[in-house]
């Protein structure tokens, strides 16, 4: 990776240089059957353009984005998908354009795959799979469904994942590329048990199914040749993706293009063999035997999105700070830095920049504003200061001043003043605190990097002392990054520093409190103990640094008031004393004045530490241990204010300590980082998006109005988000040599793009294209679309597939689902025929007398053949997502009864859901409760998305029998109690995803059992997903490693199970399960041994 080098900001192509004729990111190119037209999407929109390269017609303008355009067989209409109702439903339109027909309404994502004749159109949704289909319930697995070109009741062609479907002429055959679970569709060059293969099903009476090609990447796209016993197809099998040819054998592959260093993509075919596809955003056609040809497109349209928005933001809020005197807020909105007055909505702009600032904090006159910025090659700290006078606040400032404070090659960010004002200390790449000295500029390193590390932007602590002379900071040392502590280091760049907590446990957020003799901090020492990696308790404890300190917070409230009024006495004493001593005396009134500016300016005093014995003075300061958010403690030591999660959202408590009382103040405030004003009166903090100020005394929360004046530059925004992710891969990606690609290269070759882009849906999938080249797992990127559009809810039924009556016949009952009401005369074999009073008539949708009813009340009116009786029951439906819940319980019951079949209740079965606490949580449950008397157990992670587990599931799976319990002879159980003795198996398959990679590895490495089913991908690395000034984006990284102990790491390290097994398709719709029957003989012979 020596070749690479930082990639500018300045885009490659300018509005100056595009031109009309050379439209780049121009996607899903389908080629007429007849040849001569090509529909692709561009901008959000359908256009054709002439095989042969021309002017481009645009079909559609609705703002909402079209895409994935097929045509019909005759060539007479085009279908595509249009998210123009929130989700994306299938819609059919003539060829020349016109007003699209809506064809689809339920409320999950629909993407058209072929028309299966000229009357119907074949598309993929993930709604709900057959009954009897074994498959785990997932939006992983999507159905294809077929809709007539008018509308109609969608019907499930197929409960089989299928994706790119081609269909020969006859109509007969079907070639597909099979999903066997879940990566990121643009990653390229890997090759696993997960990338797609191609499939060929045989549509007789019962659908066989046969795999084609076995190359160990990725063969994606099938489309047949004219023959009809051969067909085209994508492959990386020589590199980066290209056609190639093949027939239904799949032993005899040919390379058809020779492009490099892009993928081809979206290959489709007319009738006489002309072939189309996408390569490096334009569009090509090539026939076997010549060379591709690149159609020459002219496009000619309005500019449908602004350079320039002016927008007037009241809500949005992310960093906060305080003014020294209260009155002000500094905040973060999409970026840019803004400050309003507490008071008042009056709200000033600091900066104005398509590039994202954070990190803010006041100097201590009040007079300067100091924050990280994210300019042209890496973040650096800028200061913006009132340059006039008279200028008391920044809300109403005349002119300010910016300028540069640490602004170099290396990442910078999350400054903050000294409390003397005289310095600022920063994060240099993003672990090393150094501070610089404003007035000479020296720059000095206080606390070395290798001591920290940072998995997201901002999760790194410090806070300089009162007397600006020391630092509290979060602290891993040498491998503890799972159990950080808080060091006490000088900040005189000497190096001198004590790890302040040494405790094992999570200790964080320190805060100097009383005067810089105490700090206070977070600790999960005491509390609920998540397994995984997330949902620790936390309390807040208390440090001295000195014993006085110590002493006087100890004391009960009866001895505090005995000491205060002996301070009162001998401050009167004083006064009385000095005002006789001063009385009618100008000239010693202005000496006393003069005392009195004297003292207002005397320095802070130096600190000192006792810290021999500081682990004798840490105190509990919660009393219950809770999901804490942040803490503040008074001046006098006497209150602590929390924000804690103990229902739903982060509440404000009250503790007083000389009352020794807890109580609620006030429900619901939200959970940022509360920062006090000098008087402690008042709190200040950013949640959801609103800035909040809390009156102590009243115990209440007074909103901050802002209204913020924001310049929205969609394309300038897209073009330094674009260059941010590339920027952070090169700083954060596990691997330093970036799998040994030319990743600048790669960022000039996307760049080019970004003026073609108008939307985040091409601009998220250009993003996850460019990640794509990485080979890693946990990479690409999202867009979430805000979407108000009703949900379709469900009934929680499965339905007759091959009943084509008036009516929804039942033919299950989903378990704990709204038909399930105790008093229901409801059950199988009835015929739902009206809901709420509407027929449901045969052949006609009935998702929109579903749209938006979860959770409401809707009316049934059912009929039952067995009883020819008819009746009306009221039910709530459910939302899918709650569906899901209980399609995965069902699953499970399932599987855990047919392993009772199969082994005679000899072996147990638990499935570990995902690699979290709860989970754990039900497998240990299972294991030592409904298994213990089993004789061996079955622990199934097929289908977990992963997590952080591995290590408490291999200690709980690894017991060794050493004692038994017997009082007076009687056998009561046995030692260890917790943890399974007897064998185990683990069954694994190719959707196991990161931790779930890591857990089996781990149970293979210790030898403590037999893996089972198919290999799993090696995506063991741990991922941040960051998201993006624009909030509706975020992208991932992999960016934590982990190595065997030969030092290969995990990532692309498959990992083979001991025995092999695969559920075919034919199985899998019967509802058979071969992995698990392997399991259960596999344990039968252990328990025999």
């Amino acid at each position: 990776m020596k070749s690479l080098f930082i990639l500018t900001s300045a885009l490659l192509f300018t509005a100056n240089v595009l031109a009309e004729n050379d439209p780049l990111w121009m996607r899903y190119p389908a080629i007429s059957p007849n040849g001569e037209t090509i529909a692709f999407t561009y901008k959000g929109d359908i256009y054709t353009v002439p095989a042969n390269g021309g002017k481009a017609t645009q079909l559609t303008t609705h703002p909402a984005h079209d895409t994935r355009p097929i045509w019909s067989p005759d060539g007479s209409k085009i279908a595509f998908a249009s998210d123009r109702n929130g989700n994306f439903d299938i819609f059919i339109m003539d060829m020349e354009g016109g007003s699209p027909k809506q064809l689809t309404t339920h409320s999950a994502n629909e993407y058209p795959e072929t028309f299966s004749d000229a009357k119907h159109i074949l598309y993929s949704a993930a709604i709900q799979q057959d009954a009897k289909d074994s498959q785990f319930p997932s939006g992983q697995f999507p159905q294809i469904y077929r809709i007539g070109i008018n509308g109609g009741r969608p019907e499930l062609y197929s409960s089989l994942a299928m994706e790119s479907l081609a269909l020969n002429k006859k109509g007969d055959k079907l070639l597909y590329q099979d999903k066997k679970g879940y990566e990121d569709p643009w990653r390229k060059h890997h090759q696993s048990s997960i990338t797609r293969d191609i499939w060929l099903c045989t549509l007789d009476r019962e659908h066989s199914f046969q795999k084609i090609t076995s190359f160990k990447g990725e063969d994606r796209n099938p489309v047949w040749a004219t023959d009809g016993s051969s067909f085209y197809y994508l492959s990386e099998e020589k590199g980066s993706f290209n056609i190639f040819k093949n027939d239904l054998t799949g032993r005899n592959s040919r390379q058809i293009t020779n492009h490099t260093m892009h993928p081809v993509r979206f290959l489709t075919s007319d009738n006489n063999g002309n072939l189309c596809y996408g390569y490096d955003g334009e569009i090509y056609t090539v026939k076997e035997g010549t060379q591709p040809k690149k159609v020459d497109v002219q496009i000619i349209s309005d500019k449908v999105e602004n350079d320039l928005i002016h927008q007037l933001k009241a809500s949005g809020a992310t960093d906060i700070a305080v003014s020294p005197n209260g009155k002000e807020v500094a905040f973060i909105v999409r970026g840019d830095v803004y400050v309003t007055s507490v008071d008042y909505e009056t709200t000033k702009q600091i900066t104005n920049t398509p590039q994202q600032e954070r990190d803010l904090d006041f100097s201590p006159d009040g007079r300067s504003l100091v924050y990280s910025a994210e300019r042209g090659e890496t973040w650096g700290v800028y200061q913006s200061s009132l340059v006039r006078k008279n200028d008391k606040y920044f809300t109403y400032a005349q002119e300010l001043k910016e300028e540069p404070l640490v602004v170099n090659s290396q990442t910078s960010f999350q400054p903050m003043y000294s409390p003397d004002g005289k310095e600022v200390a920063f994060l240099e790449n993003r672990t090393t605190l150094r501070v610089i000295n404003l007035k000479n500029k020296q720059v000095r390193t206080v606390l070395d990097g290798k001591y920290n590390y940072s998995y997201a932007d901002g999760d790194q602590y410090y806070q300089w002392s009162p007397d600006s002379k020391w630092f509290l900071a979060k602290y891993i040392a040498i491998g503890g990054w799972n159990n950080t502590d808080i060091v006490l280091v000088k900040a005189d760049g000497s190096g001198e520093m004590t790890n302040l907590t040494e405790s094992g446990y999570s200790d964080n957020n320190a805060k100097w409190v009383l005067d810089g003799k105490a700090m206070i901090w977070s600790s999960d020492r005491a509390g609920y103990r998540s397994h995984g990696s997330w949902g620790a308790e936390d309390d807040i404890y208390i440090m001295f640094f000195d014993g006085e300190a110590y002493d006087k917070f100890r004391l009960t409230k009866e001895e505090q008031a005995l000491l205060d009024e002996e301070k009162e006495d001998k401050d009167k004493d004083e006064k009385d004393k000095d005002s006789k001593k001063d009385k009618d005396s100008k000239k010693d009134k202005d000496k006393d004045d003069d005392k009195k500016d004297e003292k207002a300016d005397k320095p802070v005093e130096p600190l000192k530490f006792d810290l021999a014995n500081r682990k004798d003075r840490i105190m509990r300061l919660t009393v219950n241990s809770s999901f804490l958010g942040d803490a503040v403690l008074t001046q006098k030591g006497d209150k602590l204010y929390y924000c804690a999660a103990f229902e739903n959202g982060y509440d404000l408590w009250e503790h007083n300590f000389k009352e020794n009382t807890t109580k609620l103040l006030i429900k619901g405030v939200g959970g940022g980082t509360m920062f006090p004003d000098k008087k402690g009166e008042n709190i200040f903090l950013v949640s959801g998006g609103q800035l909040k100020k809390i009156e102590i005394k009243d115990s209440k929360t007074k909103p901050i109005a802002f209204k913020a004046e924001f310049s929205y530059r969609p394309a300038k925004e897209r073009e330094y988000i674009f260059h941010h992710t590339w920027r952070q891969v090169l700083d954060k990606f596990y691997d330093p040599q970036i799998h040994g690609i030319n990743w600048a290269g790669y960022g000039k070759a996307y760049e080019k793009f970004l003026p073609h882009i108008n939307n985040n849906y091409d601009f998220a999938e250009m993003l996850s294209e460019m990640l794509g080249e990485l080979n890693g797992s946990h990479t690409g990127a999202r867009y979430r679309s805000a979407s108000s559009a009703p949900a379709t809810a469900s009934l929680g039924a499965f339905y007759d597939n091959n009943y084509t009556g008036d009516g929804l016949k039942i033919e299950e009952i989903i378990a704990k689902g709204p038909l399930t009401k105790a008093d229901t005369k409801i059950k199988p074999g009835c015929i739902i025929e009206k809901i709420d009073g509407t027929n449901i008539k045969s052949g006609e949708d009935y998702y929109p007398l579903l749209s938006g009813k979860a959770g409401k009340q809707v009316l049934l009116s059912v009929y039952d053949p067995a009883t020819k009786e008819r009746f009306e029951e009221q039910v709530k439906p459910i939302t899918y997502g709650t569906q899901s819940d209980l399609l995965y319980k069902r699953w499970v019951e399932q599987k855990r009864q047919m392993v009772d079949k199969l082994s005679n209740g000899k072996i147990g079965y638990v499935h570990v859901k995902g690699m979290n606490s709860e989970s754990f949580r039900d497998t240990y449950s299972e294991l030592l409760g409904r298994c213990r008397e089993k004789e061996a157990v079955i622990v199934d992670t097929r289908h977990n998305g992963g997590g952080w587990l591995h290590e408490d599931l291999a200690i709980l799976l690894s017991g060794e029998l050493y004692a038994k319990f017997t009082p007076r002879g009687q056998f009561i159980g046995n030692d260890p109690f917790n943890r399974w003795l007897k064998p185990s198996c683990v069954l694994m398959c190719e959707d196991n995803y990161s931790n779930a990679h890591g857990f089996p590895w781990t149970y293979k490495t210790l030898k403590i059992g037999k893996l089972i089913g198919a290999p799993v991908p090696g995506t063991m690395t741990a991922v941040w997903w960051e998201t993006q000034i624009d909030p509706s984006i975020v992208f991932g990284i992999p960016q934590v490693g982990m190595q065997d102990m030969q030092g290969r790491y995990l990532e692309n390290q498959q990992l083979e199970p001991d025995i092999e097994v695969y559920n075919s398709p034919e199985s899998q719709l019967r509802g058979e399960d071969h992995q698990l029957e392997e399991a259960v003989k596999e344990m039968l012979k252990e328990v025999q041994k």
